[in-house]
């Protein structure tokens, strides 16, 4: 029997926003396991970005010839922090001829962010193109920007965490029977502080740093 899936675990199934995960044999596993996908698109797979290109691209126009543009939806985002002014612009398209030779693609889509540093002015653009098993229906311009962010409270919650403050990046190990249970180790204590009512895991290492006591009373 099928599972029914519900927009809450919908972003629990979404895979991370790293292109490298763009592949076809992952797109089907996710989708083999009733879940759903949204990847961007970037040069690793540089014929998908070609075509996803393609639906973004203003019809020709010639006397006595016409195409009907396919069904598309736009939202547009604006957020003031850290000095900066971002506007997005979410556009997504629905193939409905199934143009694109991707398994189970529903729609594409095409992210323009345009960020103003409110201190100098300097105004930079950047466009990420992406593809989603999810139908329109499911997920319009609308709900695939806050797909996304959900993407980057985990990656912020627990990959940049064990990456960068618990500094998993720099640590060389050539076995993987030590870097296994390292990894065990720096996911307990982010489960512990966050236990113990720490959000910030930089100031909780800071704060047992300073006063050892403490540290040890928590034990």
């Amino acid at each position: 029997m099928p599972r029914t899936i519900t927009d809450a675990s919908i972003a629990a199934m979404l895979a991370r926003e790293d292109a490298l995960f763009t592949q076809r044999k992952l797109s089907m596993q996710v989708l083999a396991s009733g879940g759903h996908y949204l990847w961007p698109v970037k040069d690793n797979q540089h014929h998908l970005r070609e075509d996803v290109g393609l639906f973004f691209v203003p019809p020709r126009k010639a006397p006595g010839w016409y195409t009907q543009p396919l069904p598309r939806t736009t939202a547009q985002t604006v957020d003031k922090a850290h000095g900066r002014l971002e506007v997005r612009t979410l556009t997504a398209v629905t193939d409905e001829t199934g143009f694109l030779d991707w398994p189970g693609v529903r729609q594409v889509f095409r992210l323009v962010r345009q960020a103003t540093c409110l201190m100098t002015g300097t105004v930079t653009v950047d466009e990420v193109y992406g593809v989603t098993s999810l139908p329109p229906e499911r997920a319009a311009a609308g709900q695939l920007p806050h797909f996304i962010r959900q993407h980057w409270q985990i990656e912020n919650g627990l990959h940049y965490r064990r990456d960068v403050t618990l500094q998993e990046d720099g640590t060389k190990m050539a076995n993987g029977k030590q870097a296994q249970p390292m990894a065990a180790l720096n996911n307990f204590i982010i489960g512990l502080l966050a236990k113990l009512g720490f959000i910030n895991l930089a100031y909780a290492q800071r704060l047992f740093d300073a006063r050892i006591t403490l540290a040890l009373a928590r034990a």
